[in-house]
């Protein structure tokens, strides 16, 4: 059936459920209409990507990716300073690989798990506020490992940083999440995290151009990449102001309205996306309130239902999932890694390290897009099964070379090294900050954060100070890839498409997993009528 409307308004016409199913197998109705007024009113004289608003949306987004570039300069920072050997022997560490060495990286995760009970400042402060206190922290962090004479005071400057670190990375996920267009939420929130390899970059060139030319002018030769950590700490200065259920909360609703449209339609306040985000941030604080001093240490908010137990499971399985697919191993100890097939010259270690940051960032960029066409779970599940066969091929031929001294062998295990990092970049790299928020709801989410940095600063630890380096560990990361493509399969929510407050619904149901990946064909007709009315239909079937 259908009808005239007047100018710009859409008719949204859905089919009955498919006979056989059952009301576990699909969507509710609620959740039915829901993403097909989403797609409408996306559809509905959507806004040119490259519009003004867009391109204000994308200069805030540039400047919080800068967070994640702060993350990436410190992941590889010390991976790289630890081939020099300068750097050792001023703190006169143990011989390479030893649990001695392994403290001064797992001292970050240890930073990381003190500060997830913390990250709800995020929820009672704003997200702007945690963002600037934590790259304040991070500046004080750099100076003390930048001028400590001792390996104590190195290790208490690098507790202090990832400390602050922490707090700053995990309002910045969120903050991207909450300012993001549901159509647009997955490459450009997922961007975020890709620009983790830009730091990485940053830092393996810096110290690589140090040890080149600075190895005669003393400690400045390692010290100098320690203190260039400080240059990236500009986005405490950020503009635009929240864009979450926050404003609505404090009766700011006609502003909340006029941020949306500002980011979203170019600013016009009277599209029906608008008006959808703001009804359904609106029903959001209805049922669960916004965050109060009161209810800051109350963590039943995870657990009181059966609906939020699924959520945090997911939150808690990707959590690990992304620090303990082998790629922790690959990316902090590739210079003991390459050490191990033959290549022991550190300009050449710190040269593959560079390498190593830019084989990674061009996957991770094309799959923070492929995200939002392919879907979440597809991505996740291929990338799993392609890390297991990049590891066990990765383990005959690292085998192969301790074995035999062969060089062909040793060439192979070290691509295949490449590759894994390439497809662990192509699904995790954009997903680990994003995938986690988008399961929790607006209650949830600060809280959540907090669990996704406690876990995987616990799987960042364990795989980083107690993991042995030898050929065969690959092989138990692979047979985990594999673990890993069986819980996503049976378990993890697709989210591509959906609003934050429509995944509610999904959760809701029976088998979530099922509710998610229903396959329905969301058909839109458009046609215009006399006098310029247009008429839009989407048929669900």
């Amino acid at each position: 059936m259908e009808m005239e409307e007047p100018k710009g308004s859409t008719t949204q016409h859905f089919e009955s459920p498919r006979r056989g199913s059952t009301s576990s197998d699909l969507l509710t109705e609620k959740t039915i209409h829901a993403h097909s007024a989403a797609l409408a009113a996306a559809l509905e004289d959507r806004p040119s990507p490259w519009s003004k608003g867009y391109l204000r949306l994308y200069a805030i987004c540039l400047l919080i990716y800068l967070c994640s570039t702060m993350t990436g300069y410190d992941g590889s920072l010390m991976g790289s300073i630890n081939a020099m050997q300068a750097y050792i022997d001023y703190y006169h560490l143990p011989p390479k690989g030893n649990s001695g060495t392994g403290i001064v990286f797992a001292i970050f995760q240890v930073g990381q798990m003190a500060a997830a009970p913390f990250v709800w400042l995020s929820d009672w402060k704003g997200r702007r506020v945690a963002i600037f206190l934590g790259c304040l922290g991070v500046c004080v962090g750099t100076v003390i490992t930048a001028t400590s004479p001792t390996l104590g005071g190195f290790i208490a400057g690098r507790f202090v940083l990832s400390f602050f670190s922490t707090i700053a990375a995990t309002a910045a996920p969120l903050y991207l999440i909450e300012i993001a267009p549901p159509q647009y939420r997955g490459t450009m929130a997922g961007m975020y995290n890709t620009l983790y390899y830009f730091g990485s970059i940053l830092a393996t060139v810096t110290v690589y151009a140090s040890n080149l030319h600075l190895t005669n002018k003393g400690n400045i030769a390692w010290r100098l990449a320690l203190w260039l950590q400080m240059w990236m700490q500009k986005t405490e200065n950020m503009p635009a102001k929240l864009t979450d259920p926050r404003l609505i909360g404090k009766d700011r609703v006609d502003e909340a309205r006029i941020v949306v449209a500002r980011l979203h339609t170019n600013g016009d306040t009277n599209h029906r996306l608008v008006h959808l985000q703001i009804d359904e941030m609106t029903e959001s604080v209805r049922v669960e309130g916004l965050l109060t001093f009161r209810k800051m240490f109350d963590l039943r908010v995870l657990f009181k239902s059966r609906a939020r137990r699924y959520r945090l499971a997911l939150n808690v399985a990707f959590s690990w999932f992304g620090q303990f697919s082998g790629n922790n191993i690959a990316s902090y100890y590739l210079p003991y890694l390459v050490a191990n097939v033959g290549i022991t010259s550190v300009n050449t270690q710190l040269l593959l390290n560079i390498i190593y940051a830019i084989g990674g960032w061009i996957p991770a960029m094309i799959g923070a897009r492929l995200h939002d066409v392919v879907g979440r779970r597809k991505m996740l599940m291929g990338a799993a099964l392609g890390m297991a066969v990049c590891l066990f091929i990765t383990a005959g031929t690292a085998a192969g070379y301790v074995n035999t001294g062969s060089k062909a062998s040793s060439s192979a295990s070290i691509a295949f090294i490449y590759v894994f990092g390439s497809v662990f970049a192509l699904a995790y790299t954009s997903m680990q900050p994003i995938y986690p928020g988008e399961v929790m709801s607006n209650d949830m989410r600060a809280k959540g954060m907090g669990v996704l940095q406690l876990v995987g600063g616990c799987a960042g630890f364990v795989n980083t100070f107690a993991a042995p380096i030898k050929y065969w560990f690959y092989v138990f990361f692979a047979f985990f890839d594999i673990f890993e493509f069986i819980i996503i399969y049976f378990f993890f929510v697709e989210t591509k498409g959906r609003t934050l407050e429509e995944l509610d619904e999904i959760f809701e149901a029976k088998n979530p997993r099922k509710a998610s990946t229903m396959k329905t064909t969301l058909r839109q007709r458009v046609t215009r009528e006399e006098g310029g009315n247009k008429r839009v239909s989407v048929d669900v079937v």
